[in-house]
């Protein structure tokens, strides 16, 4: 079999590799944030629930026709703002288009960084198309922060886990 030299050194290896990082996924978590309380107007935090410092609102929406699908109907066309965003905070949360009982019906992630304006006060504005727009109440951002892609566990064992936003939202979410 082996040697007795070799064996008695298999333990002392085996505590280097997992020192070093090197072991299986035992050192390696994901966590996932609690999707925070939806509303038309948000303070963005991040995957441990601190706040940001970024306020992202809805401003107004409307149903119409996208002008460059106008065979499709009415779509949820819907401006929003960044407060306090800027080169270093571009946060992005999930904007969805909810019934009465805010069950989402459409949703999309909008980006800070697509956004125009001065620094600190940055608009835009989106489409989201919805199988019933006749059932649309209003439109609701989540205040997590989308922005952050880091690599999960089983993506990476070494160099992943961490915090991650919630799943994005998506129809038939209860907001």
């Amino acid at each position: 079999m082996f040697p007795a030299r070799v064996r008695a050194g298999a333990p002392l290896a085996l505590v280097i590799l997992a020192l070093s990082g090197c072991s299986s996924a035992w050192g390696c978590t994901d966590t996932t944030a609690e999707r925070g309380e939806a509303g038309v107007r948000v303070q963005v935090e991040d995957t441990s629930g601190r706040l940001l410092g970024v306020t992202a609102e809805v401003v107004d929406w409307r149903l119409e026709p996208h002008p460059q699908v106008p065979s499709d109907g009415d779509q949820v066309h819907y401006r929003y703002r960044f407060d306090g965003a800027d080169e270093m905070s571009l946060p992005a949360v999930d904007a969805c288009a909810v019934d009465e009982e805010r069950v989402a019906l459409g949703c999309q992630t909008v980006y800070s960084a697509e956004a125009i304006g001065p620094v600190g006060d940055l608009t835009g504005d989106d489409w989201l198309a919805v199988e019933h727009p006749e059932q649309v109440a209003e439109v609701l951002l989540i205040p997590n922060d989308q922005s952050y892609d880091g690599r999960t566990c089983e993506q990476d064992v070494k160099d992943g886990g961490g915090p991650h936003p919630p799943e994005p939202a998506g129809v038939g979410d209860q907001l």
